[in-house]
């Protein structure tokens, strides 16, 4: 029997970052190896996945325990994308202007995290995935 939870999580992430890349070429037209693997951006990958997870629990159990904590877990990476990861992340660039400020050299990366609209739109792609795949396979 095809796993449907491993199937909606996978194209829901996947999707968000193949989404993500045509974002940046159309904003860039160019793409680069790092724009494979970067964090942060329109639309939230890291959304996707939680939101695809639990949808499709839900669909599959109803309110079980798995779907709780499914919830839960994406409960908690919704709010850090744009809480916690998006703060980090500012502060990380006000610390990249200090180093240019003071002509400082650093291979010093910070990621801003995601604003609320980026995980919202990564949240809508995980769960229409999710509707999608338990209503097709």
């Amino acid at each position: 029997m095809i796993n449907k939870a491993i199937i909606a999580v996978i194209l829901a992430g996947f999707g968000a970052q193949l989404v993500k890349l045509v974002v940046l070429w159309f904003r860039h037209k160019r793409l680069t190896w790092h724009d494979l693997v970067v964090t942060g951006g329109m639309p939230s990958s890291h959304s996707a996945f939680v939101v695809a997870l639990a949808t499709i629990i839900y669909l599959q159990e109803g309110t079980s325990s798995a779907f709780a904590i499914s919830l839960v877990l994406a409960l908690i990476v919704l709010r850090d994308a744009f809480g916690v990861r998006r703060s980090v992340g500012m502060e990380g660039k006000a610390i990249q202007k200090l180093f240019q400020m003071h002509h400082l050299r650093s291979k010093f990366h910070y990621s801003l995290g995601h604003s609320p609209r980026e995980v919202i739109v990564g949240s809508l792609i995980g769960f229409a995935v999710a509707l999608i795949v338990h209503l097709c396979l």
